[in-house]
């Protein structure tokens, strides 16, 4: 990490775990961090479109405060790191971040009103586009904290996964999005299916941030996950579809995804079991009978088919790996007939914990997700193959 805080246009700002240890060895201090943030959304942001709000005065307090607690001696875990929390709200599940040393820098771009499609983002300066190419939506509902971490204003933000929320602008803006356990961190989504998540640009970031959540007061922790993380020298046994056995996926997404798995297993990161392909049936009607649109007795039968076979699978394999999307970015105009939630959202019915790590670029030079299952409570094994995949396929803008 350089000596001070990366400039506005900085095309590689450092990562969340590097400005973290340069503000507890007192290299930098936490309120110049934050200015260069302020700064950087000051000058993109009204192009990009992520932010709803920008909390300036407040984060120059905030910032102060970690300064006078790195000085008193706290270990903080996330010290100066600024963060984007979805919705005017966000910080309402950011307690346990600002208590590691986090400081809010502004509200993340969410959709807006007037139209029921959500993977597209209204902030304060219009609509939230793509970091890549800005005829094109980042995807959402997490739509300016995706954008506004792909651009390097903010190396951390804030997200909601209820069907995809979290793993869809990842992988459409080329960064990593977590979708922990359905359950194992507090939500206000009384149907079940949404989970807190986050957006990061480095997989050790993502790992930092699902550190201190998971081990706050209340919490279960991260025990479960570490007895399941791989011991080093194995490759996780795989499996990869495409497509689930349901979902009409684009064949140049696909190959993107499967071209990201190959490099894995040419790592030793990856083994890929044989075998049938997976099939699971289509949760589009349950999942939207639980939300209230549909017939409620759809719920259960598919809830019951998909987690038996999902539950076969976890038996002989560590992680199921597809594309995030079935698709590449829409424009604003919006998604046409195609769901973009069909790879993601049967693991908010099923409550399996998903990552959605970079793959590559597609044809239209817009990033593609590389999306990972694996079975409840093992998160560590999803946050070890994406650093993974970052180390053999370094995702370089």
């Amino acid at each position: 990490m350089t000596a001070g805080p990366a400039t506005a246009l900085d095309p590689a700002p450092p990562s969340a775990v590097e400005i973290a240890a340069a503000v507890r060895e007192g290299r930098v201090r936490a309120v110049d961090v934050a200015a260069g943030a302020l700064e950087r959304i000051r000058l993109v942001d009204p192009s990009l479109g992520a932010f709803l709000e920008v909390w300036e005065d407040a984060a120059h307090a905030r910032a102060r405060e970690v300064d006078a607690r790195v000085a008193g001696g706290e270990p903080l875990p996330l010290a100066g790191v600024p963060v984007g929390v979805k919705g005017r709200h966000g910080t309402r599940a950011a307690g346990a971040l600002v208590d590691a040393g986090c400081v809010p820098v502004g509200a993340t771009a969410v959709p807006g009103p007037g139209t029921p499609w959500r993977t597209w983002g209204l902030g304060a300066h219009g609509r939230t586009v793509n970091p890549w190419r800005a005829d094109r939506t980042p995807g959402g509902s997490s739509a300016g904290a995706a954008a506004a971490v792909a651009a390097g204003l903010v190396p951390l933000a804030t997200g909601g996964d209820g069907a995809g929320s979290v793993r869809i602008p990842a992988a459409w803006c080329g960064i990593v999005g977590l979708k922990p356990t359905n359950g194992r961190l507090p939500s206000a989504d009384r149907t079940g299916l949404a989970a807190p998540g986050v957006l990061a640009r480095h997989a050790a970031d993502a790992e930092a941030w699902w550190r201190v959540m998971s081990a706050s007061p209340g919490r279960p922790g991260d025990r479960a996950a570490d007895v399941h993380a791989p011991s080093p020298g194995r490759p996780f046994r795989a499996v990869f579809s495409p497509d689930l056995g349901f979902a009409d996926t684009d064949p140049g997404v696909a190959a993107v995804a499967r071209g990201a798995v190959e490099r894995l297993v040419a790592a030793g990161v990856v083994r890929l079991l044989p075998g049938a392909p997976l099939r699971l049936d289509d949760p589009a009607p349950a999942w939207l009978a639980l939300r209230g649109i549909g017939d409620p007795d759809a719920v259960a039968p598919a809830r019951s088919v998909n987690d038996r076979r999902l539950a076969r699978l976890f038996d002989r394999a560590d992680l199921l790996l597809t594309p995030a999307t079935p698709d590449p970015p829409h424009g604003h105009e919006g998604p046409g007939d195609r769901y973009s939630t069909a790879l993601t959202w049967a693991f908010n019915l099923s409550g399996h914990p998903a990552i959605s790590i970079p793959a590559g670029l597609g044809e239209d030079g817009c990033p593609v997700g590389l999306q990972a299952v694996a079975a409840h409570g093992r998160e560590a094994s999803l946050l070890a193959v994406a650093r993974a995949a970052e180390e053999e396929a370094p995702w370089r803008r």
